[in-house]
């Protein structure tokens, strides 16, 4: 396999005077440095990828001596931890993909080399072969790849380079008359090659020379003196550090593209292809009908696909499954520029609790349907930003439109739709039985899951916009007759405060979820022994759970007839504590020595609480409403049997907060719609394809974000274009410019004459904002 030898782990490439496979040796290579070998002597008999892809380093060094002759693709996926030096020539795609290694061939190197490179740096101490520094890439995150070679490089150097810094140093060149070699730079759009020596052109529509500036020279002159270093050849810095011998070459912007001169098809057919072959071509002589030019590549109504600027058709995945709508996407992008407090005041356009609800109690559906999510990454922290909006700035205030709804309710689901009426201009007046406003997120929620002084600053806020609150009036049906009389509409919110205890013997013993929470709240119960059953084993029960455990509680058991339904921070927090669950079982009794299973198992309980569901009371409401398996019957916009009462939350179904939240906002936004005389409802956009996205532009090394402008960052604005003007950069045909609009926004503008449909915008688009089309015009 290998052994400790001179300055490194020693692996020789053959095996009983026989060559192992490319495939062998690396596997050899990855084992050793697996197994904490991080200084290797690699023998080589032209075996193909040595030094690549040895990321299960991580972050320890990895450094790799080769001093037999290598085969192709030499540091291959290479990464950042990864140092790879060749005493010798290298053959062809060395660096190939190379994302973060440093690769010193002492000798002469083969074509391709740093062909796609995004990270790292290739040392080459003599010549290169064709077709060096193609198709490079830069993230702006992080430092550009190096391409730095000492002699000359071969034909079609820097083809589609589209970022990097290649240096080329013409000492010894294998063409001394000309060290960038045969049609140099040709479809480049981005980097810089600074260069010694004599040439022959490049390309000039693609690329131009510039003068080195002072920045740059302090660059090359720094990072030359390494690079000698490296092979070992400082004594040559005098020669080559002299500023009057180097040249610079850059890529042309694409709108310095679009105003460069052009044969078009018909010109050239006129100038070029007439004069030579006469008129009709290459068979003129035997046909003479008319024959216009249809090019090889096509544009305009020739072309099959054409390419669709999509900004905002589509709702960012966060968004689509936020039950209150929020644009977690939107304001991720104030934040990026620069405009944290509208972005932090934005949430409560949509949402009373942006804090108490988003920052603390919420499982976040957004962040688990993150689109990072799809590869690995950690999804950005939307937790952070919801904390940041007790901050939040009330917004002005609309002056009373006349229109007056009563909102029976002051729980998150009535609170909500009371918020987003007077946000349009309506009058709402809340009336609810309780001694003080919030519902079960102020009475039941265990206090160690949100921090009080939060609660009560959104409370203050919320009774500040709404004054008209009528608390201790528990409605009759009578009362609620009249108040659909007084009142344009009616939306009752009353959630379901009704809990189910199983009908087994004992269940006198049994005190429900919601009395338990409560009285915990109030610091009513002081103990509860140290054995607790809980009856239920979803998200109510772990809080009871977690409550239990505060008071003392040492074992803590729920059980449930299945899978427990508990999910999020819920869960994770009743694990945390150490409870145990135990399904599928079923509860027969209760006794004086706690609860009897179905099987005669008998579970030791000093209290046992019921946290199997609840169900609202729904006597109040009149007989013009239908009540359908103990709840009330709702249309999809939350319109019960009588059209004038609405009714949401849980005394429509059991649901999360969120989900009572954002069916507050759709009523009101429905009842607005009512009164203003428009058309009801407009339709929720379609949710984007993640497949659209481009995630490769962002770190997958984040774990974790320290800061709301580290989040923004790294936000993809699913849908939403961030005006990074990649696709204006990449376009080979400059066919696309961004257009300012009269009302400040921006568009991308595709000129049809100059596209040619080869979708580099869409493959590019880090947002998913291109899309290839069929071209209606060609099918018709």
């Amino acid at each position: 396999m290998g052994q400790e030898a001179g300055r490194g782990y020693f692996i020789s490439g053959g095996r009983d005077e026989q060559r192992l496979e490319s495939r062998d040796l690396e596997t050899r290579i990855q084992e050793a440095v697996a197994a904490g070998q991080h200084y290797l002597s690699i023998d080589s008999f032209g075996q193909h990828g040595i030094g690549g892809r040895l990321w299960s380093a991580k972050d320890d060094a990895v450094y790799i001596e080769v001093f037999g002759p290598p085969g192709q693709r030499l540091g291959a996926m290479g990464s950042p931890n990864t140092t790879v030096e060749v005493f010798n020539n290298a053959s062809d795609d060395v660096g190939w993909l190379n994302v973060g290694a440093d690769i010193i061939i002492h000798g002469h190197a083969g074509n391709g080399v740093a062909n796609a490179m995004a990270q790292g740096r290739v040392f080459v101490g003599g010549n290169i072969g064709a077709r060096g520094m193609t198709m490079t890439k830069h993230n702006p995150r992080f430092d550009p790849p190096e391409l730095w070679v000492l002699g000359s490089v071969g034909d079609y150097f820097a083809e589609f380079m589209a970022g990097g810094v290649a240096v080329v140093c013409g000492h010894q060149a294998q063409n001394p008359s000309n060290v960038l070699g045969y049609r140099p730079c040709v479809g480049m759009v981005g980097g810089k090659i600074f260069f010694r020596g004599p040439h022959e052109g490049y390309s000039h529509s693609d690329s131009k020379q510039i003068a080195i500036e002072d920045q740059d020279w302090k660059w090359l002159k720094k990072n030359l003196l390494e690079y000698l270093q490296g092979l070992g050849k400082e004594d040559l810095f005098p020669v080559l550090a002299k500023p009057e011998d180097w040249q610079v070459l850059v890529a042309r912007s694409p709108f310095e593209k679009r105003s460069a001169p052009r044969l078009s098809m018909t010109a050239f057919r006129e100038q070029v292809w007439d004069q030579e072959l006469g008129s009709g071509g290459v068979i003129g002589d035997i046909n003479r009908a008319d024959r216009s030019l249809i090019p090889l590549i096509t544009t305009g109504d020739l072309r099959r696909f054409i390419p669709a600027w999509e900004n905002r058709k589509y709702a960012p995945p966060c968004q689509a499954v936020c039950p209150t709508g929020v644009p977690v996407h939107e304001r991720w992008r104030l934040i990026r520029e620069g405009r944290v407090d509208e972005a932090v005041d934005l949430a409560l356009l949509y949402t009373p609790f942006p804090a108490t609800v988003c920052g603390y109690l919420c499982p976040n559906l957004c962040m688990q349907s993150c689109t990072r999510n799809s590869q690995d990454m950690p999804p950005v922290d939307v937790k952070r930003l919801g904390q940041a909006s007790l901050q939040a700035r009330l917004p002005e205030l609309p002056p009373l439109s006349g229109s007056g709804v009563a909102v029976v309710g002051g729980g998150p689901a009535g609170l909500s739709v009371a918020w987003q009426l007077r946000l349009k201009g309506h009058q709402a007046t809340v009336y609810d039985r309780r001694a003080s406003l919030s519902g079960k997120i102020g009475e039941v929620i265990p206090k160690t899951r949100i921090p009080e002084q939060v609660l009560q600053t959104e409370m203050s806020r919320i009774q500040e916009v709404l004054p008209r609150v009528n608390l201790q009036q528990p409605l009759k049906r009578e009362e609620l007759k009249q108040l659909r009389e007084d009142y344009d509409f009616v939306v009752v919110a009353t959630g379901s405060s009704v809990s189910k205890i199983p009908p087994i013997p004992g269940k006198e013993r049994i005190i429900t979820a919601l009395e338990f929470l409560a009285k915990t709240h109030l610091d009513q119960i002081q103990e509860v022994g140290r054995q607790v059953v809980i009856l239920g084993a979803g998200n109510v029960g772990c809080d009871v759970a977690v409550e239990a455990n505060r008071l003392g509680a040492e074992e803590i058991t729920l059980i449930d007839i299945q899978e427990p339904a508990a999910f999020g921070k819920e869960k994770e927090s009743a694990e945390a504590i150490g409870v145990r669950f135990c399904w599928p079982v079923e509860a027969s009794k209760v006794n004086d020595q706690g609860v009897v299973l179905s099987s005669g198992e008998i579970i030791p309980a000093d209290t046992i609480v019921a946290a199997i569901g609840e169900v609202p009371e729904t006597d109040i409401f009149p007989e013009t409403v239908a009540i359908e398996y103990g709840f009330v019957s709702v249309n999809e916009n939350f319109q019960t049997t009588d059209p004038k009462v609405f009714a949401i939350g849980d005394v429509v179904k059991p649901g999360l907060i969120t989900e009572a939240i954002g069916a507050g906002r759709r009523v009101a936004l429905l009842i607005d719609d009512i009164v203003s005389g428009r058309h009801p409802g407009a339709e929720e956009p379609e949710m984007i394809d993640k497949q659209r996205i481009t995630l490769e532009y962002f770190d997958p090394r984040y774990v974790c974000f320290d800061s709301l402008e580290q989040c923004a960052g790294e936000c993809a604005s699913c849908g939403s274009c961030r005006d990074c003007g990649l696709c204006v950069a990449i376009c080979p045909q400059a066919a696309i410019s961004r257009q300012t609009l009269n009302h400040g926004g921006f568009e991308m503008v595709v000129d049809p004459d100059r596209c040619i449909g080869c979708g580099f915008c869409a493959a590019a688009c880090p947002c998913g904002i291109w899309n290839m089309v069929e071209n209606d015009a060609l099918i018709e």
